[in-house]
């Protein structure tokens, strides 16, 4: 699998990101020990998780995997912190929830590091210079070895960057992904979030590639009784890309796809990482089966004049 620097740091990950966020619920563990041995064998190193999927499971079946499916050395983990159950505060990215979170984390995932430890979301009432010292905290204790942010809005993640970067030489650690969700049915991040990224030097992780699953084709004709979109949990989260706009773009896809000769989920998945600034994009697959027709579109050459077309079509997705 091909592998991206992510930002301007030295760490290397694989253009494609196994997710966790459903481990637990729709994915037992044993499924989730063949996705992630598929995966590994693949040659794919990023692994993405958090501490609120499931409740902390998708961290727990990841820790009690990785002794015995995949060496930790081989893969590269990135988890988020900064979400709160609270009712309220939704998000709490103070000092102290911070490093509880970390700590909280590294027991579920029976590991003395993360790879990649990101502030899931922006919490307007910490002080910004609190988050990042608690930040750097945890990568001097060497219990996270790299930083990001998700969910942030490009004067958001400026701020964050410039913040680092102006501080460097004081040991700051700087951010250096920036996780949001980017498709040809959704855009909305290119207006200011990829050209701010672009300018402070920071990878992107682009998660829901496949528009939630809606880019695959299979919603065509209705809803799949065992799909996502027919799920009492996932429906809603598949229901915004069933309208008349996202006909039209899986449309386009699938026209694309036919004169290739290839499934439409490679050409959507080939469409978001042969955006600048992309370092991976983020799937998750339910079965092997998915997960290996996800891995067979690296093998997918997306023309110039294709891959134009179909921003022509999903500018509305912008």
């Amino acid at each position: 699998m091909e592998q991206r620097h992510l930002g301007r740091s030295g760490l290397w990950v694989s253009t494609i990101a196994l997710g966790t966020m459903t481990w637990g619920e729709d994915t037992e563990e044993g499924e989730a020990a063949d996705l992630l041995a598929t995966f590994v064998d693949a040659g794919g190193t990023l692994i993405d998780t958090a501490d609120i999927y499931q409740g902390g499971q998708g961290e727990r079946i990841l820790g009690r995997l990785l002794p015995t499916v995949v060496r930790r050395d081989d893969v590269i983990i990135a988890t988020k912190a900064g979400h709160c159950l609270d009712r309220r505060r939704p998000s709490n990215t103070s000092r102290r929830h911070l490093l509880a979170a970390l700590e909280a984390s590294l027991r579920r995932l029976q590991t003395d590091y993360v790879d990649l430890w990101q502030l899931h979301v922006y919490d307007p009432t910490t002080p910004l210079e609190e988050t990042l010292a608690a930040v750097d905290s945890a990568v001097a204790s060497g219990k996270a070895r790299y930083v990001g942010v998700g969910q942030v809005t490009g004067w958001q993640l400026a701020r964050y960057a410039t913040w680092q970067q102006a501080t460097l030489a004081s040991g700051s650690s700087p951010i250096v992904a920036v996780g949001t969700e980017y498709s040809l049915l959704n855009r909305e991040c290119e207006r200011e979030l990829l050209p701010a990224a672009r300018a402070c030097g920071v990878g992107i992780l682009a998660w829901s590639p496949l528009g939630r699953g809606v880019l695959t084709g299979k919603y065509r004709t209705g809803v799949p009784r065992d799909s996502r979109g027919a799920s009492a949990h996932m429906a809603s989260f598949v229901e915004p890309y069933l309208d008349e706009q996202g006909r039209r773009i899986v449309e386009s896809v699938y026209t694309a796809a036919q004169g290739l000769g290839v499934p439409p989920l490679g050409v959507a998945l080939r469409w978001v990482l042969s955006q600048p600034g992309v370092a991976a994009a983020c799937v998750g697959p339910r079965t092997v089966a998915q997960l290996s027709e996800i891995l067979a579109a690296e093998n997918v050459v997306l023309p110039r004049e294709i891959s134009e077309a179909l921003a022509d079509a999903s500018a509305a997705a912008v």
